[in-house]
């Protein structure tokens, strides 16, 4: 398709990956009718914000809003995609509306994943899931995370700062997947001097309660049971692509995606569903910088086509938690120990870079006030 012949865009999804992609088809000069469709009632907010500062009473509750979106287009929120057909290029929406399109971006993201069907499973994926945790932790229950990754130990931290008596369940030494063994060493050694306990266990199940008795029951494989006021599962996501049904765009929970960002002419898609290129097939990168570029790259190509560059940036990752700051610039999780570039060992102010075998490069900054740029250009020198 030409880019004259794109008069109609529809962005399906409302996060970060919609919101860029809307801006940055403006930016590119596509000037036709423009559509943003969001389950959610809010506008687009910083997703990273909701499981730091946002769990804190008394913080910035404007901690997660985003600047007003400026794209100018016609914004459905509080509707549901329900359905797509390639065809006839339209996008059916849970209010029987059927949204006619010449291009369109899919950005519907993804959910959290849960351990059981139990209404006393707490999850923390949007906006409204943060603002109902808070208020439960005013009342300073003991909690129990399950689940060691980024996510569940930041909200370990944020629930022990609210005053909770806190118990992480993790497979394993938690955040080592994500950062190594190092960096994991690190935040877990600070985690516990705050008074985190930590629980590593093969696996974990929930159990129901009666009513009024509290969260599930946590069952570990080798058959102990923790039990607490409330249980927050962060065991992962799962990307929204069920709407996508009959279309053969999505395969194995993902889009594929070629090294623009489309998924077939006229068809882009960008953030936790994408299904990026890579040797070893389709792979997903849920990261919130590397959902920004990728909207970035596709919408760019939706308006120029095969003269839009394809992607290419470094990952870049960031994490708050039990009194540290983390910003990483390039492949994770390393191994090894770090070359120090200033600071030293021990958990305290630290600028570390890392080389990896496959000649690829990680600098990463802990409780070290760096610009990004330079942080990037640390983590391409090291390569």
């Amino acid at each position: 398709m030409s880019a004259a012949a794109l008069r109609r865009v529809v962005v399906v999804g409302n996060g970060i990956a919609g919101l860029t992609a809307a801006d940055t088809l403006r930016e590119s000069g596509f000037d036709g009718e423009l559509t943003l469709v969001g389950d959610e009632p809010h506008p687009a907010y910083s997703r990273p914000a909701l499981s730091k500062a946002l769990l804190l009473d008394g913080a910035d509750p404007a901690a997660h809003e985003l600047p007003p979106a400026a794209h100018g287009a016609t914004e459905l929120l509080g509707v549901r995609a329900t359905g797509l057909d390639p065809d006839r290029r339209r996008v059916r929406l849970d209010d029987g509306t059927d949204l006619p399109y010449d291009g369109i971006v899919l950005a519907t993201g993804s959910r959290a994943r849960r351990l059981s069907a139990l209404d006393g499973e707490i999850t923390l994926r949007g906006l409204d899931d943060a603002l109902a945790l808070r208020a439960r932790l005013a009342g300073r229950p003991s909690v129990v995370v399950v689940g060691g990754g980024p996510l569940g130990m930041e909200i370990a931290s944020g629930c022990l700062e609210a005053g909770c008596e806190v118990t992480l369940v993790s497979q394993g030494l938690p955040l080592t997947v994500q950062l190594g063994p190092y960096l994991a060493g690190v935040f877990v050694t600070a985690a516990r001097e705050r008074g985190l306990e930590v629980v590593d266990t093969l696996s974990a199940t929930l159990a129901g309660r009666a009513a009024g008795e509290g969260g599930p029951r946590v069952v570990l494989a080798e058959g102990a049971v923790l039990e607490a006021d409330l249980v927050v599962s962060a065991v992962g996501d799962v990307p929204n692509t069920e709407w996508l049904a009959g279309t053969g765009l999505a395969e194995k929970g993902l889009v594929p995606v070629d090294a623009r960002g489309l998924a077939r002419p006229g068809i882009a898609a960008a953030g936790d569903l994408a299904g990026l290129p890579t040797p070893s097939g389709p792979r997903r990168i849920p990261l919130w910088s590397s959902a920004i570029e990728q909207a970035k790259c596709a919408a760019r190509a939706l308006v120029r086509g095969e003269d839009a560059p394809p992607l290419a940036f470094r990952p870049y990752f960031w994490t708050e938690q039990f009194g540290l700051n983390l910003k990483a610039v390039g492949p994770l999780p390393p191994t090894g120990e770090p070359v120090y570039v200033d600071g030293g060992p021990g958990g305290g102010r630290a600028l570390m870079r890392w080389e990896h075998a496959d000649g690829t490069g990680l600098a990463a900054a802990l409780n070290y006030r760096i610009p990004i740029p330079r942080l990037r250009r640390l983590s391409e020198s090291a390569a």
